[in-house]
């Protein structure tokens, strides 16, 4: 998926665009001949066992506030990274498989949608208007996740396909719709979430301490994007399309993921240090 900072250019085929410097298959680093598209590959797939880890770890933490909503927003986290290593990968570039690396690319952007949402939700969590770890709130939080990703995957299936004409308005595949949910929508939501988690922190808690890592979180997050839309075709120049800035945002992404991992557990250790709690048979 390629994206362009004009409202509604987005590109659901790479390298549409005359201007576009594409990642080539050629070893950046020389003497192990490792590619920038395997290198990504290979961050996802790192990615994918931290976040199986961090799920196993949150396992542990019976007496967390939104310890099964936490693993539901990571498991949203390991579909995009799987998503990512099969529609970038370049294991399927044959014309036949054109199509699957096109459904992918909607899983991609799908799931991107819905852990963003998910997000959001999981700080409503944090207030505890439902009792977290219960069924309705579970049901609540994966539910509308799965919701969103299904309306997101369709209209980019539907662009991908032209199934009925409705999401595609030019022969450049820009698209106004999936625009807004693959940027802003993960903007607005991460927006949200920052407000509330502050809430939470300085004014429920009366805490200062876990500012630091959720700022810390944000800023990883934010210098991923800063590689992946501003300085990635200049990084893809200057090497002669030998790496680009998808590298570093997977890996950025990573990072962001872990460090929010780490300031939920930092809000919630005084209740771990209370000792295991009865299962409630869901939480």
């Amino acid at each position: 998926m390629e994206a362009r900072g004009k409202v509604g250019e987005f590109w659901i085929v790479k390298g549409v665009n005359a201007d576009d410097c594409i990642c080539v298959d050629v070893g950046f680093l020389s003497r192990f001949d490792i590619t920038c598209v395997q290198c990504v590959v290979l961050i996802a797939g790192i990615a994918i066992l931290v976040t199986a880890l961090l799920i196993w770890m949150s396992e542990k933490k019976q007496a967390a506030v939104g310890r099964r909503e936490m693993q539901i927003l990571l498991g949203w986290y390991i579909v995009i990274s799987l998503a990512e290593i099969f529609s970038v990968g370049g294991f399927m570039n044959s014309a036949d498989l054109d199509k699957v690396v096109k459904g992918f690319s909607a899983v991609h952007i799908g799931s991107i949608t819905a852990f963003f949402w998910t997000l959001f939700i999981f700080a409503i969590v944090k207030f505890q208007y439902l009792d977290d770890g219960t069924l309705l709130s579970i049901g609540l939080v994966l539910g509308s996740g799965l919701i969103i990703f299904a309306g997101t995957g369709y209209i980019a299936l539907d662009t991908a396909f032209q199934w009925t004409s409705q999401f595609v308005y030019s022969g450049d595949y820009k698209n106004l719709a999936l625009y807004v949910l693959y940027l802003i929508e993960p903007l607005i939501m991460i927006a949200l979430y920052v407000i509330l988690a502050t809430i939470v922190v300085l004014m429920v808690l009366g805490e200062r301490k876990p500012m630091l890592l959720l700022g810390l979180t944000g800023l990883l997050f934010a210098i991923g994007q800063i590689f992946n839309f501003v300085a990635s075709v200049h990084i893809c120049n200057a090497t002669n399309g030998k790496i680009d800035g998808s590298l570093f945002q997977t890996l950025f992404s990573l990072l962001s993921v872990t460090s929010l991992w780490f300031f939920w557990t930092l809000i919630t250790e005084d209740s771990w240090n209370d000792g295991p709690q009865p299962d409630s048979g869901y939480a």
